[in-house]
C-alpha cells in the first residue's frame, strides 16, 4: 500500500477544538453523598440554569444509569465499584468532547472517588460532598429506599448495611439540610462558573 504523505494523514480532532466550538471548558462535577441528600435535586436545577447561560451538559444520574447501562450489576462492594468505575471512563469521554458533566452518584468511599478522579483525571474531576445527616436523609426518604431497607427488603444499602465515607478535602460541601435547593444551586455555579468559562 502506498504511504500517504504527512500532510495528507488523517487525525483525530483535539479537545480544545471543541471547546473552542461550544465556547466552554470541559469539566465533571462529581456529587457524593448519601440518598436523599438532594445530589439529584441539585443536579436537575443546576443544568437546567447552566442550559439558561449557554452551556452544553449531560447530567449522569445513578437511577437512570442502574436500570440501563448498569443494569447487570449488583449492590456488593464490588458492583459498586464496577457501576463507578464504568461511569468514570463514560464521563471522560463526554469531557474529550466537550461537555460539562454533571454524575450524581453515592459513590460511598474514599477508595471509589479516588479511583473515579484518577480515571477522568484529576484537573477534570471536582468532587462536591452533598451533605445531610443520616437522619435527615433518612426522614426526608423520596423514594422509600429506607423504609425497604430498614425491613430487609433491599440489601447492602448506603448507611444502614453498607458504609458511607465521608470526603476529607472535598472541592466544595453542600449542607443541605442547612440550605434550600436554590442556594445550593449558588454556591456550585458560584464555585464552578469560573472553571468552565472558556479563555483561550
Amino acid at each position: 500500500m502506498e504511504k500517504k504523505p504527512q500532510s495528507m494523514m488523517c487525525s483525530f480532532l483535539q479537545r480544545l477544538d471543541k471547546e473552542r466550538l461550544l465556547g466552554q471548558k470541559a469539566l465533571v462535577v462529581w456529587f457524593t453523598g448519601l440518598s436523599g441528600s438532594g445530589k439529584t435535586t441539585i443536579a436537575i436545577d443546576l443544568e437546567r440554569r447552566l442550559h439558561e447561560l449557554g452551556f452544553k451538559t449531560q447530567v449522569f444520574d445513578a437511577d437512570f444509569i442502574r436500570t440501563t447501562i448498569n443494569r447487570d450489576l449488583d449492590f456488593t462492594m464490588e458492583g459498586r465499584i464496577e457501576n463507578i468505575r464504568r461511569m468514570a471512563a463514560i464521563s471522560r469521554l463526554f469531557v474529550e468532547a466537550g461537555l460539562v458533566v454533571i454524575c450524581c452518584f453515592i459513590s460511598p468511599t474514599r477508595r471509589i472517588r479516588q479511583m473515579a478522579r484518577t480515571i477522568i483525571g484529576a484537573n477534570d474531576y471536582c468532587e462536591v460532598f452533598v451533605n445531610a445527616p443520616f437522619e435527615v436523609c433518612e426522614a426526608r426518604d423520596p423514594k422509600g429506599l429506607y423504609v425497604k431497607a430498614r425491613r430487609g427488603e433491599i440489601s447492602d444499602f448506603t448507611g444502614i448495611d453498607s458504609p458511607y465515607e465521608a470526603p476529607e478535602h472535598p472541592d466544595l460541601e453542600i449542607r443541605t439540610d442547612q440550605c434550600n435547593v436554590t442556594e445550593a444551586v449558588n454556591q456550585v455555579l458560584d464555585f464552578f462558573l469560573p472553571k468552565i468559562v472558556f479563555k483561550e
